[in-house]
């Protein structure tokens, strides 16, 4: 198995064993075959050797690679004669071979060449069925019998008649042949055999098990129902793969009533697997298991009518589920809230309504229920739940706020801090300004600055007649998160040409530097004509040094935002570096330290931790960053991350040199100081090169790929404050 990671360094070709676990495999053991160069795919060739595709370095596309080949020394060939009749064999032209010839083939150590051979004596029909036949009856070797197997379902997948063979090894001494012909039983929908694949049932080979259970699903033997039922009772959920086969079967059989039978047994498993049945069935009884008495058979029927396509017609027992206060499970209960959400009616309503109330639910589902009442008029087209679009969805925003609005002032003087939270946002998602009043006086009580940043943001869009002055009040508050909502929250409708500049010169005085980051980023949003004399000055600023570079970034975006042609050319003496490094300057310093940890570790276009491990989570394939502040600077960050290939970190990269005498050396960076460098090659012992006696070196393209092309300058910044702070 190959393992391409970007870069040479790191990626490997894997040998790995395996070895029978119950009705599958585990591994047994693994070994480095070749690192060093970067694999794309692998194949064994005619000759028996290994042969690899190498990307050579980096994940960008390109026009040159290499092919290595992989092999033993001459004297360590102990296969040699068996490879060289191998290689003769691969390039036999099986098609004029005789039948005989061809059967002793189907005994040969070489998968490849077996196969050639069976789906040969496939092709020529009746004459390849009596090889088959003669060697299943006279062989003794276990893989020219399987292949045997093989081939006959080949024939019998076109005409039934041949499988008559198969059917009697359903008796074979030998477990896996018995498998096997079971397995082909199934593949090729051999009919007749059900009673002997029952028995089969009991076996005491789980792969036979497996096999027999696939047949009888694929066959559709409705006598196997109950006996398929006893092997999942036996079985006890202690083998997946057992309890997966059942499943199958019994699925795709397709009879219901016995599998409805079993919400009434006492066997745990029997009733799991009766839930996964009816999801694949998608039956609307599923519901039953909603009411079991363990949590776990209620939560899998509620996934099992909830995800994916759903069950509709059962999304009324599942939203009505939420009135079992027995139910604590937040998988369940997120489930029935959101089948309340799709089902829609005023009885699915009320329930939530009230659901909302009980002070027996955690902060998270009370939040989570009062969140998806306001969005009721008018849901996301994705699942609450899964993300699966569901398509749209608009009723009537009036009825829900009548029905709502009795229970607000509950909710707004509830103990607990996110179900106020859920109910401001409730009254801003369904514009009811009945209660802003409320609101304002609250902002005035509440010490909480979460609460206080809500209500700012609700009120200002619930239109809250004295808004403007709750926004100025909110400018002088003595915590920065509040004062930051308050900047993001001017306009063109509340500020003014006048008051403007005292407004932005106060808050780059005393402001924190969230506070004046937001208030660039709102210069951007209003009229030019309040603006331009502004931005002219804090570009001259800028230039002086007078405001800080953490707010270069902003500035930026604010002054590309306004569309002023003479603004943008004078910004554009920044940007006259020409190197990529110069190109994210704006990055350097300002950014969020939380949102930087999130990016790292969460980010699906970065992907950070895939590569990079931070205390002890993540991956191995580029350098561990728990202290990498205590080794880059915040400027070598930043070059890390826009130019990867720029430096290299020693025992990640590798490196090309030429030497003053000519050497040309091309090897792993193992080490580097300011008078040396170290390098690993295919020599047993390392380089140590004076760097005076270097005459040309070239870093080649680092595996870590440029993040200016996956991430944006703001989120760069924001992980350079993160890294920067790993010591």
């Amino acid at each position: 198995m190959v393992e391409f990671v970007g870069g040479a360094t790191r990626s490997h070709i894997w040998s790995f064993g395996l070895k029978p676990k119950g009705a599958s495999f585990v591994l047994d053991g693994e070994t480095d075959i070749v690192s060093g160069i970067l694999p794309t795919g692998i194949r064994f060739g005619p000759d028996g050797a290994l042969y690899a595709a190498d990307w050579v370095n980096g994940w960008d596309t390109k026009n040159y690679g290499r092919v290595w080949k992989i092999d033993v020394k001459s004297d360590k060939n102990d296969l040699q004669a068996i490879r060289l009749e191998t290689k003769k064999l691969m390039q036999l032209n099986y098609s004029a071979q005789t039948d005989e010839y061809l059967g002793s083939l189907l005994a040969n150590v070489d998968q490849r060449i077996r196969q050639k051979a069976q789906f040969e004596l496939a092709n020529r029909g009746q004459k390849g069925f009596v090889v088959f036949q003669n060697t299943i009856a006279n062989s003794n070797n276990q893989l020219a019998k399987i292949n045997s197997i093989w081939g006959i379902g080949q024939l019998a997948r076109k005409n039934s008649k041949y499988g008559s063979p198969i059917l009697g090894l359903l008796k074979d001494k030998d477990s896996e042949i018995i498998a096997q012909a079971a397995k082909i039983i199934g593949d090729s929908k051999l009919y007749g055999a059900g009673s002997e694949l029952i028995g089969l049932l009991k076996h005491d080979n789980p792969r036979v098990k497996f096999y027999a259970a696939e047949a009888l699903g694929i066959t559709s033997e409705k006598n196997a129902v109950q006996p398929l039922i006893e092997m999942l009772k036996a079985n006890n959920d202690e083998e997946v793969y057992i309890r997966h086969a059942g499943v199958l079967a019994l699925s795709k059989i397709g009879t219901v009533e016995p599998i409805l039978a079993l919400s009434n047994s006492p066997s745990k498993a029997l009733r799991t697997a009766a839930v996964l049945v009816l999801r694949r069935l998608k039956n609307e009884n599923i519901s039953i298991f909603l009411k079991d008495s363990d949590e776990y058979i209620a939560t899998e029927a509620a996934r099992g009518i909830n995800d994916d396509l759903s069950i509709t017609g059962s999304l009324p027992a599942l939203a009505s589920a939420m009135n079992e206060k027995r139910f604590k499970t937040e998988a369940l209960l997120r489930r029935s809230i959101n089948a309340a959400l799709r089902v829609g009616g005023e009885k699915q309503f009320n329930d939530l309504v009230q659901f909302s109330t009980r002070t027996d639910i955690s902060d998270a589902i009370k939040a989570e229920a009062l969140a998806t009442l306001g969005t009721w008029a008018n849901p996301s087209v994705l699942d609450r739940v899964d993300g699966r679009y569901r398509g749209q969805i608009t009723r009537d925003p009036a009825v829900v706020r009548s029905k709502i609005l009795p229970y607000i002032p509950a909710f707004l003087e509830d103990k607990n801090e996110e179900t106020v939270l859920s109910a401001i946002n409730l009254l801003g998602n369904l514009d009811i300004p009945t209660f802003n009043t409320a609101l304002a006086k609250m902002y005035e009580t509440n010490s909480s600055i979460r609460v206080k940043s809500a209500l700012l943001k609700n009120l200002n869009s619930l239109k809250y007649s004295n808004i403007d002055a709750l926004i100025k009040e909110a400018m002088t508050d003595k915590n920065a998160i509040v004062r930051t909502t308050a900047l993001s929250l001017l306009n063109n409708s509340n500020t003014n040409k006048e008051s403007l500049p005292s407004i932005v010169s106060n808050v780059l005085l005393t402001g924190s530097e969230k506070e004046k980051q937001q208030i660039l980023v709102v210069l951007g949003k209003l009229d030019l004509a309040k603006t331009e004399t502004i931005f002219e000055k804090l570009i001259d600023q800028l230039k002086t040094k007078e405001i800080p570079n953490s707010l270069s970034l902003e500035l930026f975006e604010a002054v590309e935002a306004s569309g002023s042609a003479s603004l943008k050319a004078k910004i554009g003496q920044f940007k006259q570096g020409g190197t990529v490094f110069d190109e994210y300057l704006e990055s350097l310093t300002g950014g969020s330290w939380t949102v930087g940890r999130n990016i790292f570790n969460n980010s699906s276009a970065a992907e950070c931790v895939r590569c990079h491990t931070v205390n002890k989570i993540g991956g191995n394939v580029g350098p561990e960053l728990s202290k990498i502040s205590n080794t880059l600077s915040r400027e070598e960050i930043l070059r890390a991350l826009v130019e990867p290939s720029a430096r290299l970190a020693p025992g990640f990269g590798n490196v090309n040199v030429v030497l003053t005498n000519g050497q040309d050396i091309t090897g792993l960076l193992a080490k580097e100081t300011d008078s040396e460098i170290t390098i690993n090659t295919s020599d047993a012992e390392p380089l140590v090169i004076e760097k005076s006696r270097i005459k040309k070196r070239e870093n080649l393209p680092s595996s870590m790929p440029a993040m200016g092309s996956l991430l944006s300058k703001r989120e760069i910044r924001d992980v350079v404050e993160y890294l920067a702070t790993l010591k």
